[in-house]
């Protein structure tokens, strides 16, 4: 499992005293547990709802990076970024465009999908396909170029 994964490399990154990654790992781990005891009891996230929350955390680094660089904190960027590679090494390699846009197009024509009206169950059916491989708003995108 993933976050066993996480957990074993925390425990490495302590022992090499990797600063960093051994921060980056903790608030990955923090975020982990608190999704896990969210709600009425406490429960196992499964791997797909750790990469999803993987996928929210690298998605919160990468808005950070840029607002730093907006507010003219360099050294900040460059420690948000560093850490939003930390992370991305965790997730599944993304798909290219070429393969984003092939995989929306196998969606569509096998959904039978025309016009703006099917939009949400195309993307539901695209999201399903791509698993966590894509940006949301690129796929959003392509699926709506893929309709009209």
């Amino acid at each position: 499992m993933l976050e066993h994964q996480l957990r074993d490399d925390l425990t490495a990154a302590m022992k090499a005293q990797d600063k960093l990654r051994m921060s980056t790992l903790r608030s990955l781990r923090a975020a982990i547990i608190n999704a896990q005891v969210a709600g009425a009891q406490k429960r196992t996230l499964t791997d797909e709802e750790v990469t999803a929350l993987l996928q929210s955390e690298l998605k919160k680094r990468a808005e950070a990076a840029e607002a730093f660089d907006l507010g003219q904190r360099p050294e900040r960027a460059a420690s948000e970024r560093a850490e939003a590679e930390i992370i991305s090494s965790y997730l599944p390699q993304a798909l290219s465009d070429d393969q984003l846009d092939a995989l929306v197009a196998r969606v569509v024509e096998a959904g039978g999908y025309h016009g703006k009206a099917d939009m949400g169950a195309a993307m539901r059916d695209a999201k399903a396909e791509a698993a966590g491989r894509a940006d949301g708003r690129k796929l959003a995108e392509l699926v709506q170029a893929h309709l009209a």
